[in-house]
């Protein structure tokens, strides 16, 4: 690919290449060095670039998806004023696997690596004085992300105001048999319904109008008055409340809420054995002093009392508040999954938020007979807690609906952030790569088949 430039007499040769940094030399020419990882360009600061054929542009930016290297000079010998873009996003990315009934959930981190991992921090702390235990494991809270809980929880409580209002205006459906959704005018038409008499129907889904809850899935969690107390046992499995896991793990990061009582230390434990504690003696401390700086807490909406936006500026001031309230959601969750653990079962979505697994046996997933209803406890990961319930995407709502052989050509989404973007929202960097918003949707089905 060759690109002529009016600000340069001798020209530009562009060389794609691959990963491995291979590109032809051609002596008299600058070169221009394409990498896979890249970023946009201000196109006032780089004018030079702006006849590039095969760039899109995006309002003042001139976008190039590649890393690119130019060399001032004449020969084949390095420069020095070598300048590098690089992208933490790659162009196109695959969705997450999905995986049957059937089959266990990966680890997060290989049992081989976490092996490897534990026999290095024995070797490395063998003749060394025991280090005292660090908070959250010795009973106490970690204080630089009490602020984090009351934020995460706020965020979730209005990320839920708004799709109720959101939802109100721009359309959702939900499968009747299964667990799918579409966001759009129309649900999808590809055959991919795996409920009941999926067979009868070949496979097509049974379109009505979906909730918020199908877009939000509450996943819940048993709530613990004492984090580092005993495990849950199986005869105990009705007598304790479940509540979101989501807020669960606020509620264990320092969040005070009247209606969930959790047991607050303010000197570390005793360890007396591996599994057993003793609590120290907090007589001689005063009395605690509420904390009057932290933020209120916001409460629901009740579905009466939701009035939708108006305006098409309504929608889409609406939409970039209900996607930020989206991230910051999930970023707070994850930096408190850091921190406080947070298991999930390798067979069902079951969540436990805590050390360790709670010991109710009420697994049903495959083969759950062998293992007499009990849970597989492995680590959690952020979409165990917050499922993003991809969806697909629509590019133009007002254009023709999806066809059924241009399937490989779309993209997908997290269904709050494809309702954000068709209320008018713009595009958030991390979720390009599954969307396709780079590749050309061919008109008709003809023009697929001419694609290579």
């Amino acid at each position: 690919m060759f690109c002529a430039f009016s600000q340069y007499p001798t020209g530009i040769a562009a060389f794609v290449h691959d990963k491995s940094g291979v590109a032809l030399p051609r002596l008299g020419l600058s070169r221009v060095l394409y990498h896979p990882k890249g970023v946009s360009l201000k196109e006032n600061l780089y004018a030079g670039l702006s006849s590039i054929g095969s760039s899109t542009y995006a309002g003042n930016e001139l976008k190039l998806p590649l890393v690119f290297r130019v060399l001032h000079q004449v020969s084949c010998r390095p420069s020095s004023d070598v300048f590098v873009i690089k992208n933490n996003y790659p162009q196109n990315a695959d969705l997450p696997r999905y995986y049957s009934k059937k089959e266990k959930k990966p680890f997060p981190i290989p049992i081989v690596e976490l092996r490897r991992a534990a026999r290095e921090r024995q070797k490395s702390r063998k003749g060394q004085p025991k280090r005292p235990v660090p908070p959250p494991r010795n009973g106490l809270l970690v204080r630089r992300l009490i602020p984090v809980a009351y934020e995460v929880f706020n965020a979730r409580i209005t990320l839920i105001n708004n799709l109720k209002k959101l939802i109100k205006v721009v359309p959702v459906h939900a499968c009747k048999w299964c667990n799918e959704i579409h966001v759009g005018p129309v649900g999808h038409p590809f055959k991919s319904c795996r409920g009941q008499k999926a067979g009868a129907r070949k496979g097509l889904h049974e379109w009505t109008k979906a909730t918020v809850e199908d877009v939000l899935l509450p996943i819940e969690a048993y709530h613990l008055f004492d984090r580092l107390g005993r495990r849950i046992a199986h005869e105990e499995r009705f007598s304790i409340p479940r509540v979101p896991a989501i807020v669960e793990l606020c509620v264990q990061a320092g969040l005070d809420l009247p209606d969930l009582p959790t047991k607050r230390r303010r000197k570390p434990v005793i360890r007396v054995g591996k599994s057993e504690i003793i609590d120290a003696d907090e007589d001689d401390l005063p009395d605690p002093i509420p904390d009057t700086n932290r933020k209120p807490i916001l409460t629901e909406i009740p579905d009466l009392e939701i009035i939708p936006p108006s305006t098409s500026e309504e929608v889409a001031l609406l939409s970039e508040a209900t996607l930020k309230a989206w991230q910051k959601m999930r970023d707070g969750a994850l930096k408190l999954m850091k921190k406080y653990p947070v298991r999930v079962c390798g067979y069902c979505p079951e969540v436990h938020v805590g050390p360790s697994g709670h010991k109710a046996q009420n697994c049903g997933a495959y083969k759950h007979q062998q293992r007499n209803g009990q849970h597989g406890w492995q680590a959690a990961v952020l979409d165990d807690l917050i499922p993003p319930r991809y969806v697909w995407h629509v590019l133009d709502v007002n254009g023709p609906p999806l066809q059924v052989e241009l399937r490989s050509f779309y993209g997908q989404a997290p269904a709050v952030v494809e309702m954000c973007v068709q209320g008018g929202a713009v595009v958030p960097e991390q979720y390009k790569p599954t969307m396709r918003l780079d590749i050309g949707i061919p008109s008709s089905v003809k023009e697929a088949e001419m694609v290579v």
